[in-house]
């Protein structure tokens, strides 16, 4: 099966030897993505509701640029440094979906790229 490499000019590049997101097979994979403002280094970190809007910012521009919106999201994984944060977080988040959520699930990590606290994966299909 093969795949085709995603890159979005809309969201940040990678900050390591990965992809942005794999489509392959009708199917997107989407890296895990942090607030790093696209176009620079800056993690955006003012609060976890600014940090997780820009997170689904960056996801949002590789869906589109995939040709794929959130209604076509299957499944998140959604990784917290504090369990705290999960109203604040999950506040955002419900915002970019209308119906027939993904499957989730949100897990504590010790510790995220760039020390983020809120970094989100997802699995999309056509």
């Amino acid at each position: 099966m093969a795949k085709k490499i995603i890159y979005a000019s809309g969201a940040p590049n990678p900050i390591g030897p990965y992809s942005q997101a794999v489509k392959s097979g009708g199917m997107l994979f989407i890296s895990g993505q942090v607030a790093i403002k696209p176009g620079t280094s800056e993690l955006i970190t003012d609060n976890i509701q600014t940090e997780t809007q820009q997170v689904m910012n960056n996801l949002n521009a590789i869906l589109k640029e995939a040709g794929l919106s959130f209604a076509n999201v299957i499944k998140t994984t959604i990784f917290l440094k504090d369990m705290s944060l999960f109203a604040p977080v999950n506040e955002v988040y419900g915002k970019f979906f209308e119906a027939d959520f993904p499957a989730r699930e949100t897990v504590a990590v010790k510790g995220l790229p760039k020390d983020a606290n809120v970094e989100i994966s997802m699995i999309a299909a056509e």
